[in-house]
C-alpha cells in the first residue's frame, strides 16, 4: 500500500514539474513568440526530411549460435543423456563440444549408436532439438571421429 502511495505522489510530483516547465514555456512564448514556437508544438518529420534519412531498419541480432558459420569442429567435454519436454519420454543421446570459436555447447548425436567418448573430435551443423531445451546444434555423422550409422540387421 506503502508503495502505491508513494507511485501517486512521485505521479503528482512530475505532472507538477511539467505543469511548471509548461507555464515557462508559455510565457517565453508570450515575450518572444518566434522564437519559443518549436518549443510548444514538436512537429513530425516532413516528407523531404524522411526522404533525405531514408527508411528506419532495425537489425536485429542473429540467432545463429555459430555466428553466420554453417560448420564448426569441436571436441568432445562429455557425453549427456537428455531427457526432453514433457509429452514425450526417450534418452536423447547429446555431447558437451568446446568448438573451435571457443564456446562450450550441447549438440544431439543423430542416429542409432555412437562410439564418441572424450578428445573425439566431431562436426557440428547448425539445427536445433525441439523437444530438448538448449540444444542448438547436432553432430555430422561420417566426419572425424564420429562414424556413419551402422545398418540395422532385419
Amino acid at each position: 500500500m506503502n508503495f502505491l502511495r508513494k507511485g501517486i505522489s512521485l505521479l503528482s510530483l512530475g505532472i507538477r514539474t511539467q505543469c511548471a516547465t509548461y507555464q515557462a514555456i508559455t510565457q517565453a512564448a508570450t515575450l518572444q513568440p518566434a522564437v519559443s514556437q518549436g518549443l510548444i508544438s514538436r512537429a513530425m518529420a516532413s516528407l523531404a526530411q524522411m526522404h533525405q534519412t531514408g527508411p528506419h531498419i532495425k537489425y536485429r541480432k542473429s540467432r545463429n549460435p555459430l555466428n553466420g558459420n554453417p560448420f564448426a569442429k569441436g571436441v568432445v567435454l562429455k557425453t549427456l543423456i537428455k531427457k526432453p519436454k514433457k509429452p514425450n519420454s526417450a534418452n536423447r543421446k547429446c555431447v558437451l563440444v568446446r568448438m573451435s570459436n571457443g564456446k562450450e555447447m550441447v549438440a544431439y548425436v543423430p542416429g542409432i549408436g555412437h562410439n564418441l567418448q572424450e578428445h573425439n573430435i566431431v562436426l557440428v551443423r547448425v539445427g536445433r532439438v525441439k523437444d530438448c531445451p538448449g540444444v542448438k546444434l547436432k553432430c555430422v555423422r561420417g566426419k572425424y571421429d564420429l562414424p556413419h550409422v551402422i545398418k540395422q540387421k532385419v
